[in-house]
């Protein structure tokens, strides 16, 4: 290990607080850090900050094909692996290889436009197609390996990797999904209709949103909240699972369940010993 990519959260204390720490002691290990990709030799990208800088990030450390490390300084920081008072530690065991890579599914995302013209985009969590008249649904029809599924009115749909099930697809009433799955979720958000229900198809689907003309505005599809793209009338959106993962960086043996119950606060404890 002889370079890190820092990308930490512009506006927040505790990231820039964090930032200086960690970069001090990385260095006084003989690691040098940057915040530029383009110096080069980058062997593992360092982001502190929340989800939304996590996943900002994960961009970089996919385009280099290098592990992705998350401090969290943000709210719930789900993706992140450590908060950023449990710090002390993470320069040795970067400096030393003291820790595990696994990797996370992705999407790979292509819009073909009416007239035949394409655009292409990834998610590390979610694309998400969703209206832009506020006061109106999107029609759109689902299709799953060349056949239709169902049409819905609604203000968007959800296109979700197992990493991504526990942020929006979540509040859109998608089910947890483990990390280490390979699957699409596809959540329909505030959706009119009888079969409104998230499914889950398998990893060698390919899912395709139909955007139905009769339609107010165009929406728009917003890759992990960053990227956006329009996504006119008769457009249809591919998705399947990516070619390229994300590898992030696991400094501790905790089970994904027990993350989830630590993020989410769940009522977990005291039931095997009777409440006591």
């Amino acid at each position: 290990m002889t370079r890190v990519l820092m990308v930490r959260h512009r506006h927040r204390t505790n990231a820039a607080t964090s930032a200086v720490t960690l970069a001090q002691a990385l260095r006084a290990r003989g690691i040098d850090v940057v915040e530029d990709a383009a110096v080069g030799g980058i062997d593992m990208v360092l982001s502190i900050g929340g989800d939304g800088t996590f996943l900002a990030a994960a961009s970089s450390a996919r385009a280099l094909g290098v592990p992705l490390l998350g401090v969290n300084a943000g709210h719930m920081g789900f993706l992140t692996e450590l908060a950023a008072t449990g710090t002390g530690d993470l320069a040795r065991k970067i400096a030393e290889g003291d820790f595990a890579v696994e990797e996370r599914m992705t999407l790979d995302v292509a819009m073909e436009r009416p007239d035949a013209t394409t655009a292409h985009d990834w998610a590390l969590n979610e694309a998400v197609i969703m209206h832009t008249d506020v006061a109106h649904p999107v029609h759109f029809a689902l299709v799953v390996d060349g056949q239709e599924v169902s049409t819905y009115g609604a203000d968007g749909m959800i296109l979700s990797t197992p990493t991504g099930s526990t942020a929006y697809s979540f509040s859109a009433g998608g089910p947890v999904v483990w990390p280490d799955t390979e699957a699409i979720v596809v959540a329909p958000l505030a959706a009119h209709g009888l079969f409104t229900r998230p499914l889950v198809v398998g990893p060698s689907a390919c899912v395709e949103i139909v955007v139905l003309e009769d339609t107010w505005s165009d929406p728009e599809m917003w890759c992990d909240g960053l990227r956006r793209i329009t996504v006119p009338a008769r457009a249809v959106v591919r998705a399947r699972v990516g070619a390229s993962a994300v590898r992030l960086v696991r400094v501790d043996d905790t089970p994904f369940s027990a993350r989830l119950v630590n993020k989410f606060n769940l009522p977990a404890r005291g039931w095997r010993d009777g409440g006591q």
